[in-house]
């Protein structure tokens, strides 16, 4: 099975991955916010580096979730 095909069949069963999914464009959602603004407070920084660090988490785990079902790569 290929990678997208993966991915379709995981939005379709996999909670955890649904779930990182929606995070995930939560996220850059709100970082997209965040960086419309020309000069950010130092609290708007903080909260830009924070969503970044989340995103990165969820894809990360995410990108984890399917190289567990790809299965064995053939040599």
């Amino acid at each position: 099975m290929n990678e997208p095909s993966i991915i379709q069949e995981l939005r379709r069963t996999h909670r955890e991955f649904q779930q990182l999914e929606k995070q995930h464009h939560q996220f850059e959602e709100r970082l997209t916010e965040i960086i419309r603004h020309k000069v950010l407070t130092p609290q708007g920084e903080v909260e830009k580096k924070r969503l970044q660090v989340e995103k990165l988490k969820a894809k990360d785990r995410m990108a984890q979730i399917i190289r567990e079902h790809e299965g064995p790569k053939d040599a």
